[in-house]
């Protein structure tokens, strides 16, 4: 039985794998708000009093840089260490990956069902890109080795912000003042959302009652600004998240260019399903295919957003299920 988890800044997931033939099926999952919890090893403790089970091997998928087995979150004030996993759950078969590591690989796995397609373009062998905006903003390329696609870790959602207009410049100067340093992940998360609004509000545009009193409630605000602009309710949220989903295209195809991604760009998170109306209706594309000279390229390249929210822990047992083939 494998143990796999999706861990998170909101939430951390766990759920039993066993291997039916060559597929994986997911047998009980569990789901922990992060933060009302010191670490790791005490979700485990909740988990499995829960769902105790026999364990043969365990991968973990953590949004945060994983060096030397060891991971110091970035959106948790948690350390995750292996050999302490290892210890805590007296399992030899531990591996800790990063959270987009973990979900490119379910991608091979994933039935297209789990996919909604915003470009077809045409597919080759080659690399892929993954990007997935939620708390944070994790990347990940799936690197082509002649036979399958090896997802490589990354933090490139912490790279600098590029704007691109007049618009994006005065964003940078805001969120500069705000925070020193401007990341994408600054701008395509749920803070980021909020960050957006703020900019919006702060330029002079009115937000509806309703989204005022709720960024002002003290709870997190970013739910009702996107319902508030996907229902079109309050201009700000529209604006909002015509911003996002450009921004998000944008990003989403300097990626694939870096990667030269003509295997497909397939983007996960949690924020992507909730706001699929708006990434289907053009603003993604606009801002993914804005490359000047290579835009012909880009229109080449299938992109993809994932509906399959449990997708990073599959891709967590399928890593725990290849190792116990080598």
């Amino acid at each position: 039985m494998i143990l796999a988890g999706d861990i998170g800044g909101t939430k951390t997931n766990l759920a039993w794998f066993a291997r039916n033939g060559d597929r994986l099926e997911r047998l009980e999952t569990h789901s922990f708000p992060s933060r009302d919890y010191p670490g790791l090893e005490p979700v485990f403790d909740a988990f499995l009093a829960i769902a105790p089970r026999p364990l043969s091997s365990a991968c973990f998928g953590i949004a945060g840089p994983v060096v030397g087995w060891r991971c110091e979150t970035t959106n948790l004030p948690w350390v995750v260490d292996t050999f302490n996993v290892r210890t805590h759950l007296n399992l030899e078969h531990v591996w800790l990956l990063n959270d987009l590591e973990a979900l490119g690989y379910s991608i091979p796995v994933l039935e297209s069902t789990e996919l909604v397609t915003l470009q077809p373009g045409r597919a080759q062998r080659g690399n892929a890109a993954l990007l997935a905006a939620g708390t944070g903003l994790g990347e990940s390329f799936l690197f082509w080795n002649g036979r399958y696609h090896v997802p490589v870790p990354s933090e490139g959602g912490h790279s600098d912000f590029a704007p691109r207009n007049e618009w994006e410049i005065e964003l940078l100067r805001f969120l500069a003042e705000r925070y020193g340093h401007v990341s994408y992940e600054r701008i395509l998360s749920g803070p980021g959302i909020v960050d957006l609004f703020d900019f919006i509000a702060f330029r002079g545009e009115r937000p509806a009652e309703p989204v005022r009193i709720a960024r002002d409630s003290g709870q997190d605000p970013a739910p009702a600004i996107a319902t508030a602009g996907l229902d079109r309710s309050c201009p700000v949220s529209v604006q909002v998240l015509d911003r996002f989903v450009e921004i998000y295209g944008a990003e989403a195809g300097n990626m694939a260019l870096k990667a030269l991604s003509v295997a497909g760009v397939f983007i996960g998170g949690g924020i992507a399903p909730k706001l699929l109306p708006r990434l289907l209706d053009g603003g993604f594309l606009r801002g993914f295919l804005d490359k000047g000279r290579f835009r012909g390229l880009l229109e080449q390249m299938p992109v993809h957003i994932i509906q399959n929210q449990q997708a990073g822990m599959l891709g967590a047992a399928r890593y725990a299920a290849l190792q116990s083939q080598v």
